[in-house]
């Protein structure tokens, strides 16, 4: 049975977020992310063998959810999802790194909007960074 979590936990009436970027956007947001994540030798592993085009979904649809958007966030438990792939600290703030920059130096997001992101990369950073992971 699939552990299926609602991510709008980590939202607190951010509405505003969501519709001053909209979904299109957002779609735009996570195709340069993944570029840029898929362009790095050292993140690059972590998606081999990975259907591409569910996981750009799934970021979707994730990404609208914590920026209060009507969308609820249905996949998978981050914690789960990602559990057994020996995601290091290193590389989650790496992968953190590229979303904020991807967000402001490419779509021009404001700084509430970054910070509010970085805030819930902070929150379910336990969840994805495996204790003791090499890297």
């Amino acid at each position: 049975m699939e552990n299926i979590v609602p991510f709008r936990r980590f939202v607190v009436s951010m509405s505003s977020y969501y519709e001053k970027v909209g979904a299109s956007t957002i779609r735009a947001v996570v195709d340069r992310f993944y570029t840029v994540v898929l362009d790095d030798a050292e993140l690059k592993p972590y998606f081999s063998g990975v259907d591409m085009a569910r996981l750009k979904r799934h970021m979707v649809m994730l990404l609208c959810s914590v920026l209060g958007g009507p969308e609820v966030y249905e996949g998978h438990d981050l914690g789960d999802a990602h559990r057994g792939m020996g995601v290091t600290g290193e590389h989650y703030e790496r992968v953190g790194h590229i979303l904020v920059t991807v967000l402001r130096e490419d779509f021009g997001a404001d700084d509430d909007l970054v910070e509010h992101v970085a805030t819930v990369l902070g929150q379910v950073r336990g969840s994805i960074v495996e204790v003791g992971a090499a890297g």
